[in-house]
Order: structure tokens, then C-alpha cells, then sequence
């Protein structure tokens, strides 16, 4: 390993300082004046009003009265200024915005690595995703994304890793989302579906809007996001989702949507007593078949199923490929909160730091980690 003092520490810029973007910047600074402190140095943060920034390192204030008292407004176009010039910069997205998604490619292009929690580059139009995979290659730069799916337990990582020894991904079948794993750990039958959905979401393991988690589109996007590193290419619309929302909650403003939470209740209540009588556990699944066939939702699993254990955020997940082709491999852990997943993108950043510091390319080894093997 390459000690931090031999290299130049990576500037880093920060966009979002919600419940992940708090985090990340809470435990860099907490590594001030560290060996880790030594390797990334926050030039830059802001969210979607106010901007600060400091080309020495900003100081280890709260993050909150340091953007309050910011000089300047949050905008896009400012992330290329705070990033000019040599060395490693990383811009660090722990925002859930379209419109910053949609700037991964250019940051990329133009040499700036990304790290991310967003799952919209790679998990929604197929496009985009070709887009990333295009800038890393022209830019000679990475995309971390472990965060993106499983709050960093090693999913990606060790799809690619399989593809990199010649394995090749048939199947993939797992309870990708902390928030309806959680939910569905502790849901009894006998309270309100909706008083639990609640607790989830004051807890911070939904997203902010707790539909994105039950109607299955946080999982389809993590799904889309393992399909494309397996090397299936699939179209945004290929997943096949079953949705917990009912059509009259979809439509709701978020305003309205807490008095009406109590639409899920009679369904779920239908499902979970159906299920206990067959000595079943309700599980919500993502299944990618050897066919390219994608859908995401709730199952019946048998009590002893391999998806049907863990508890509180833990995701589960089974890779089925030539090594594996019998019993899948297995892996397992917390599945949501805002600290696995600030410290799985800022390994990413470590990581890149180190690699990109290197100045080459180990022989044999994929420039850019977020590629997979075409099918």
C-alpha cells in the first residue's frame, strides 16, 4: 500500500449535505490531521442552495452553519472552477438529483473522477449508462459506485472481480432495498403496514419520498445497475415491476401522502396472513434470470430460503455463475444508513486516489472499475 504521504491528496468536491452528505463530510473531518486526512481534502461543498469552498481544505465546522454562512450560490458550473487544474480531483455526488446525474459524463470526460450514491447514472436510461462507460474511457478515469447498490457490502465489486477471472453472471436474485428489508423483518401481520413505513422513514432508511421504496423503483434501479455489470444490457423498461403503492397513493402530492399511508394497510395485511399460513416470510426480491428476464417484487419465501433470513436493514444477495452454477454465493449486510454508506463511497475515493496516483495501469487490470464484460 502506498502511504498517504507520498502522494498528493485528492481535492475533493461535495454536492448534497443531507443525512449521506452530512456523514461524508462528518468523517472527513474527523480524519484531519490523519494518514486518511493526508489523502483527501474537501475544497468544495454545497447543496442546492449554498456553496463554500477553499482551496486549502474547508474547515471542520458544522456543515450546516458553514453553508449557511456561505458567500456564494450552489451551482453546477462552480464544480469545474473548484476542480481546475493537475492532480486528483473527485467529485463526491451523495445528492438523488436528475440534473446532476446527468453531469457524471462531463466530470468524467474531463478527468474528474465521480463517487456515488446516485443510482440514476447507471440506473436508469441504458444511454446514459453507455455515456459513463464512453467518459470514463476518454477522460482515463473511474466511476465509484459501490454505494450505489447494497450501501457498498461488495456486490459490484465482486461481480466484476468474478468477470475478471473468466467467471461469467447467469442469475442474481436479492432483497437489494434496507428500507423494505427492515420493513418486512418487522412487519407482524397485526399492526399497521403504514405505522411501520412511518418508523422507516424517521429512521432515514427510505428515501425521502418512502414510494420510491415501495413501488419497487429504488430496487428496479438497483437491479438495472447489476444486470449492466453482469453484462446484461438491458433497457431502462425491462424490469418488470410489481408495486406496493396503489394507484390512488402514486398519484397523492408528498404533501398528502402521510394522512393517506393507510391505503397500503389492508393489502399487505392479505399477503402477510396468506403467507404465515403456508409457514412463508414476505420478502421483496429482484431476480435477473440467465434470459435477460428482470422483475422486481413481494414474494412468499419458504421459512429456510436463502433470501428469507437477516434482519433489520441486512441485504441479501445470491450470484449464480459458472463457479457458483448450484449453490449461489452469498453475500450479506446492512443494506441501509447514512454511515455504510458515507464510508462506502469514501473507500471508493481512497481507492481511486491511490490507483490515479500510481500514474499507470497494472497489466492485465480494467482502467475503469465500473465497466463490465459485454454480452
Amino acid at each position: 500500500m502506498m502511504h498517504g504521504q507520498h502522494t498528493p491528496p485528492a481535492r475533493l468536491a461535495l454536492l448534497g449535505t443531507g443525512t449521506v452528505g452530512s456523514a461524508v463530510w462528518a468523517r472527513l473531518m474527523q480524519w484531519q490531521g490523519s494518514a486518511l486526512g493526508e489523502r483527501l481534502r474537501l475544497v468544495y461543498a454545497a447543496n442546492s442552495r449554498f456553496a463554500l469552498g477553499n482551496p486549502a481544505g474547508l474547515p471542520s465546522a458544522a456543515t450546516d452553519v458553514l453553508l449557511q454562512q456561505a458567500p456564494q450560490a450552489s451551482s453546477l458550473e462552480a464544480v469545474d472552477v473548484a476542480l481546475a487544474g493537475d492532480g486528483v480531483r473527485i467529485v463526491v455526488d451523495a445528492t438523488a438529483s436528475a440534473q446532476v446525474a446527468d453531469q457524471h459524463a462531463h466530470w468524467l470526460a474531463r478527468g474528474i473522477h465521480v463517487v456515488t450514491a446516485c443510482k440514476l447514472g447507471q440506473g436508469t436510461d441504458l444511454a446514459r449508462w453507455h455515456a459513463i462507460q464512453a467518459a470514463c474511457e476518454a477522460g482515463n478515469t473511474e466511476y465509484g459506485d459501490s454505494a450505489t447498490v447494497g450501501a457498498g457490502l461488495p456486490v459490484l465489486r465482486t461481480i466484476r472481480a468474478l468477470q475478471a477471472g473468466g467467471d461469467r453472471i447467469h442469475a442474481i436474485a436479492g432483497v437489494l432495498s434496507g428500507s423494505l428489508a427492515w420493513l418486512f423483518n418487522h412487519y407482524d401481520g397485526m399492526q399497521a403496514f403504514s405505522g411501520f413505513v412511518r418508523q422507516a422513514r424517521e429512521a432515514g432508511f427510505t428515501e425521502p419520498d418512502p414510494r420510491e421504496d415501495l413501488s419497487g423503483e429504488d430496487v428496479r434501479r438497483k437491479l438495472l445497475i447489476l444486470a449492466r455489470a453482469s453484462g446484461y444490457r438491458l433497457e431502462d423498461n425491462a424490469v418488470q415491476v410489481d408495486s406496493l403503492v396503489p394507484a390512488a397513493l402514486a398519484g397523492l402530492p408528498r404533501e398528502a401522502l402521510d394522512a393517506a399511508l393507510p391505503m397500503l394497510d389492508a393489502a399487505l395485511r392479505e399477503r402477510y396472513a396468506a403467507a404465515y399460513k403456508n409457514g412463508a416470510k414476505l420478502r421483496f426480491v429482484a431476480r435477473l434470470q440467465a434470459d435477460g428476464l428482470a422483475t422486481v417484487g413481494l414474494e412468499a419465501l419458504p421459512a429456510e430460503h436463502a433470501l428469507a433470513g437477516g434482519g433489520g436493514t441486512d441485504n441479501r444477495v445470491a450470484i449464480w455463475s459458472d463457479r457458483y452454477a448450484k449453490q449461489p454465493l452469498l453475500i450479506q449486510g446492512p443494506g441501509a444508513g447514512a454511515e455504510v454508506t458515507a464510508a462506502a463511497m469514501l473507500d471508493d475515493a481512497l481507492r481511486i486516489q491511490v490507483e490515479a496516483s500510481k500514474a499507470k495501469v497494472l497489466p492485465g487490470r480494467a482502467k475503469n472499475s465500473s465497466m463490465g464484460n459485454g454480452r
